[in-house]
This record gives C-alpha cells, sequence and structure tokens, in this order.
C-alpha cells in the first residue's frame, strides 16, 4: 500500500509542480500590465473549468503538462481590440523576458524550498564526508558455498581502504565493483591500506552467475567485500546553517543537470531499444510514471529525504530544460526578444527605426518539428517506464 500511496504522491507533486511553472508565468504576465486568457493544467478534453474576471481555469484529462495562454504573445497571435492594450507582443522586452522566465523561477524556487526542508529536517549529503572503499565485511559469493571468499583467502580483512584495483584509481565502492565484475576467472591486483602502511594484495575473483532486472543470467566477476557505512554521509543543518548548504547542494544538482541534459539525446537510443527487451540503464531519462514509480518505491521503504531530494531535482530539471533556445519552449520564445533587442540595436546604429515583432510564421516549420519531437520522445519514455521501468532496487 505505501508503494501505491508514494506513486501517488509524487505524481501530485508532479502536478504542482506543473500548476506552480504556470502560475509563475500568469503572476508576472499581470504584474507586467498583461491579459491572461487561459490557465489550464493538462492537456486534452477538459474536466472543468471556471472563469473569474478575464481568465478561465481549469483542469484537462491528461495532467503531462499544463499552459498559460497570454493575450498576444506573439504578433501572429490574434488579439480583440479590448485585449490590444494588454498584448504581450506590444510590452517593454524586459517585461516580455521576465513572464517567460516567470515559470522557470518558480522552479527554482520550489526546488530551494524543498531542499531547505530536507536540509533542516533530514539532512543534505555532505560534500566532505568520505566515500572511499572501506571493508565492512568479507563474504563467500556463491549461495552454497561455505568459506570466507575470495578477497578473505587473499588477506583483505575488515577496515582496509581500497586504493587501487589493478592500477585504476577506486574512488568509491561502486568504482570496485564496476571492475572486479569486468574480470570473472582473473586475478586482480588490489592495494589497500591498512594502519597507515599501503599493502599490494593479489586476489582471484572467480566467475559468478548473476541476474539482471530484466531476468537475463550473466557472468561477472565477484571478489567477496561489502562497503562498510559512509561516516557523517547525511548532514544535518540548524535553520539558519541551512541557507548557504542549501544553495551550495542546489549548485551540485544543478550541474548534474546540465550534464543529464547534454548526455541526454544519447541515452534516447538506449530507452528506445530497452522497450524491445535490452537491459535499461539506471541513469536514463525517466518521464512522468517512470519518476512516479521510483517514488513509491522510495516511499515503500521510508525513505523521504530521497523522494523530496527527486522532487527538488526535477524542479530543477524543468527549470533547465525550459531554457534550451528553441521553440516551443520557454527558452525559445526568449531567444526570439532577444533576437529582435539585438536586431533594432544594430537598426538603431545605422539610423533606422526598430523592425517591430519578429515574423513567427517563419518560426513555424522549426516549432512544428520540435513539437512532433518532444512528443514522440515522450512517448518512447513513457512507454520505456511501463514494459521495462527503472527499478533502483532491484
Amino acid at each position: 500500500m505505501s508503494y501505491f500511496a508514494g506513486v501517488f504522491l509524487f505524481a501530485l507533486g508532479i502536478a504542482v509542480t506543473i500548476a506552480l511553472h504556470e502560475l509563475g508565468h500568469l503572476g508576472v504576465a499581470r504584474a507586467c500590465g498583461m491579459r491572461v486568457r487561459r490557465y489550464f493544467i493538462g492537456f486534452g478534453p477538459t474536466v472543468f473549468q471556471f472563469t473569474k474576471g478575464h481568465t478561465s481555469y481549469g483542469l484537462k484529462a491528461v495532467p503531462l503538462g499544463g499552459f498559460c495562454d497570454i493575450a498576444g504573445m506573439t504578433a501572429i497571435d490574434e488579439v480583440t481590440p479590448e485585449e490590444k492594450p494588454y498584448a504581450m507582443v506590444d510590452k517593454p522586452w524586459w517585461a516580455r523576458i521576465a513572464t517567460l522566465l516567470g515559470g522557470v523561477a518558480m522552479n527554482m524556487l520550489i526546488g530551494l524550498v524543498v531542499l531547505y526542508a530536507v536540509a533542516v529536517g533530514s539532512g543534505l549529503p555532505n560534500p566532505k564526508a568520505d566515500f572511499s572503499p572501506v571493508v565492512g565485511e568479507t563474504t563467500c559469493v556463491t549461495p552454497e558455498c561455505t568459506d570466507a571468499g575470495p578477497a578473505a583467502a587473499a588477506g583483505i580483512k575488515v577496515g582496509d581502504k581500497i586504493l587501487a584495483v589493478d592500477g585504476q584509481s577506486v574512488p568509491t565502492f561502486m568504482d570496485v565493483r564496476k571492475i572486479v565484475m569486468d574480470k570473472p576467472g582473473q586475478s586482480v591486483a588490489v592495494d589497500i591500506e591498512r594502519a597507515g602502511e599501503r599493502q599490494h594484495i593479489t586476489v582471484v575473483v572467480p566467475a559468478v552467475e548473476r541476474e539482471t532486472q530484466d531476468g537475463q543470467k550473466i557472468t561477472v566477476g565477484v571478489m567477496g567485500v561489502t562497503a562498510a557505512p559512509i561516516k557523517d554521509d547525511i548532514k544535518k543543518y540548524d535553520p539558519l546553517a541551512a541557507v548557504p548548504a542549501t544553495f551550495a547542494f542546489t549548485g551540485e544538482l544543478i550541474s548534474a543537470t546540465v550534464h543529464g541534459l547534454a548526455a541526454m539525446p544519447a541515452q534516447i537510443p538506449g530507452v528506445l531499444a530497452s522497450i524491445f527487451g535490452a537491459e535499461r540503464a539506471d541513469t536514463s531519462p525517466m518521464s512522468v510514471v517512470g519518476a512516479s514509480r521510483v517514488g513509491g518505491e522510495m516511499a515503500e521503504r521510508a525513505q523521504w529525504a530521497i523522494f523530496l531530494l527527486m522532487l527538488a531535482s526535477l524542479n530543477f530539471f524543468l527549470a533547465l530544460f525550459n531554457l534550451i533556445p528553441l521553440p516551443p519552449l520557454d527558452g525559445g520564445h526568449i531567444a526570439v526578444v532577444l533576437w529582435e533587442k539585438l536586431r533594432d540595436w544594430v537598426r538603431g546604429l545605422r539610423g533606422l527605426a526598430p523592425a517591430g515583432p519578429a515574423d513567427y510564421t517563419k518560426l513555424m516549420p522549426l516549432t512544428v518539428v520540435m513539437t512532433g519531437t518532444l512528443l514522440v520522445l515522450g512517448v518512447v519514455v513513457i512507454v520505456a517506464d511501463i514494459v521495462n521501468p527503472v527499478r533502483l532496487f532491484g
């Protein structure tokens, strides 16, 4: 039951995020004297709506997005004589950009608030924690074995810090695992630190059969060691100290999000292949469906801090994704406004009058291609999240 509650809560969090994103646009638009015609959450058939003032509010059947319809957003958007004084396209360039950035700013604010709550409530990952791989236990490597395991047989003991494997530096235990898994039936040279002294140990890595998430059996190398718990990996802050800690961690999340966005196009073929049975990478892009399922896994294990960190990370992703300078994203519209400003500045140097709003009809082919691409990618990721979802816990 807790799993389904988690799925529902994370999906609700996404819906609230979308609603607040569009509310950011609405609030800034009104503050800048623009007319907002419609404020809707979702797409498709309308579930319900009501009108207050000049704005219709409503909910649509497919809650995978939302929109804030501002009168005269572009020059090709027809406006009535009554709407003309409030048309977005006729407002100063800075007001138009501020309105377009309203949703991005709201996502950033949500992410900051959520991270601050986590910092005070349960703590954030400690950037100064030592994640070096330290042996917490030596074990045998197959269900039927009774010995101490290959690592223990080679002389590795609990408390040893692993410095390198086959000459490769291993900052974390995951790095140790990756190298050893690719060495079934081979010997590996392990450099350890014990009592302040560096030692060199050779471990014979047996070939062991393991089952992947999709049920396939593979042969991997296993050394027979488990990691010791990381000390002080989570740090809880008082309300004052949480402020700089929140901004520092936000910087780390934003940096990771930028790298994730840059890597996303190369990951799409893998997502598509996973629909037809290929293994799904844990780091592959997820849709609302996939993120909600992972949220359910977190709730099932009472990992509420990670649940909230995921929600904060989602908001930073939406903020940065919307800044991509291509229509129909907010960043695409911002790029047009900046182009108009630059163009008119150059015209002013030549003694010419401003040329007026950009001709959006010339951007329609690009807008249609981008919209179609986003829709196709969205469907691919959703299908993958249904038939072969990312599972963080096996």
